[in-house]
């Protein structure tokens, strides 16, 4: 039987396991999805299968440099709880997905999932992955990553623990300059490095906002815009890496940081760990109730 994409894609709903793992074990079964499901459960690959809907908002954040400093790259991978997240078998696959990424040309995280974690070897990511979650019962997933690269410019960054992690490209200026405003980005979590960087329906959304409640307040139509203006003004100050107030010294800007060491930021990446992610609340006693009842 012909193995097809569809067939693989299949195999992967159903599972959760990489795309290679899911071809393999096609290949193996003559296409008979049910037998693929059943040998891949046999393998330990369907306990990491079955853990997969469960929800992974802890973890870390690893950042690693290529020896000429010339390339860094940061990841953040999942896991359900910061116990897991300091356990040594975690870290070290963390590590090694960052090792992976700087390494490789994987263009997005599905792509690094069916990637040799180590070069010369057969084990993929999502392979070494399935392997810890059945080794340690949590669910874990490699949820992003960022690559940068520079020529004549400064890469440096900035870890708080292992769960916030940034890097900054900086042209000019010296790696203590960059290690400031990494730490900066970090505490103030920007959006973006100017205002010309801006979404423009972010600004729009945020406009349509300030004019209403302007109108709201029953302010005058004829000043209601220039109240919008002074807003907007204020707005881009407090998300705009160049418009905030620099943590270190309040009464100037980091704009103007710059300026005086004559240093520009190229950009700049922040990860928080499981931001954006719904955390699901636990009620201990109501889970006690629900198993007593049945």
């Amino acid at each position: 039987m012909a193995i097809t994409a569809s067939l693989v894609k299949e195999l992967r709903e159903r599972t959760g396991s990489g795309m290679m793992e899911c071809k393999k074990a096609l290949v193996e079964t003559g296409g008979d999805i049910e037998a693929a499901i059943e040998m891949m459960r046999k393998s330990g690959q369907a306990t990491a299968a079955k853990k997969a809907g469960r929800t992974a908002a802890d973890g870390v954040v690893a950042i690693k440099y290529s020896d000429d400093k010339k390339r860094a790259v940061m990841v953040e991978v999942n896991c359900e709880t910061d116990f897991v997240a300091k356990d040594e078998n975690f870290t070290s696959f963390v590590n090694a997905v960052a090792d992976c990424v700087l390494n490789s040309d994987a263009a997005d995280v599905e792509t690094l999932m069916d990637t040799p974690l180590h070069s010369g070897e057969e084990t993929t990511v999502n392979t070494a992955r399935e392997a810890l979650v059945a080794k340690i019962g949590e669910n874990m997933n490699v949820r992003r990553f960022q690559r940068f690269q520079t020529e004549d410019g400064i890469l440096t960054s900035y870890q708080h623990g292992v769960r916030i992690g940034v890097i900054v490209e900086l042209n000019g200026g010296d790696e203590a300059l960059g290690k400031d405003l990494a730490m900066h980005v970090a505490a103030s979590n920007p959006v973006c490095v100017s205002e010309a960087d801006v979404p423009a329906e972010m600004l729009a959304k945020e406009r349509d906002i300030f004019k209403a409640q302007a109108l709201e307040s029953g302010k005058p139509e004829n000043i209601v815009d220039k109240i919008v203006e002074g807003r907007v003004r204020k707005y881009l100050s407090e998300i705009t890496l160049l418009g905030q107030n620099f943590v270190k010294d309040p009464d100037t800007t980091v704009e103007k940081l710059l300026a005086g060491a004559g240093a520009t930021v190229a950009s700049f990446k922040r990860f928080e760990v499981g931001e954006g992610i719904e955390k699901k609340q636990e009620n201990f006693a109501e889970e006690v109730m629900a198993q007593v009842k049945g």
